[in-house]
């Protein structure tokens, strides 16, 4: 359970490193964070002119020096905020983030736990057998005639 929670706080720490904006990013990195405004889905997926066009400034703005996050924020500010293809990792838009990986922690915690109790489960209370029965245990003589006589059958 400790190391759980390490590396729980440590994904919480670095969360913030991973989502920083990355300064010499490429075309094919970018096509798929910036969705097509006919089409509505990303660049790397659309054959529209306008994501052509969008392709075509981004290209522009990475040999200008920007930095993923420049892009990112220079085309929201002419195409609104649904151009992004994943939601802003801060406000509203961060429970979208972290909805799903509570989910999937709390359904392993879930299964975890019911794991844990299935097998502290006490064993079944074993069917006392009459020894002379020859190991069988007592079933009612009419079935126990019945069986046998089936069995002959088979045998005969």
């Amino acid at each position: 359970m400790k190391r759980f929670l390490f590396v729980a706080v440590l994904a919480l720490v670095l969360a913030p490193v991973a989502a920083a904006c990355h300064a010499h990013p490429t075309l094919a990195a970018m096509e798929g964070q910036i969705m097509c405004p006919v089409c509505g889905t990303t660049l790397d997926q659309s054959d529209s002119p306008a994501a052509r066009q969008i392709e075509r400034v981004i290209a522009r703005r990475i040999a200008a020096g920007d930095s993923d996050c420049q892009i990112k924020d220079r085309l929201a500010a002419q195409h609104g905020e649904a151009i992004r293809a994943a939601p802003p990792r801060k406000g509203f838009g961060l429970l979208a983030w972290w909805l799903p990986i509570g989910g999937i922690a709390l359904v392993g915690a879930l299964l975890a736990v019911g794991a844990w109790r299935w097998s502290r489960r006490a064993p079944a209370e074993e069917v006392a057998v009459d020894p002379s029965q020859n190991g069988r245990g007592a079933l009612d003589p009419a079935l126990e005639r019945r069986v046998d006589e089936e069995l002959a059958r088979f045998d005969g």
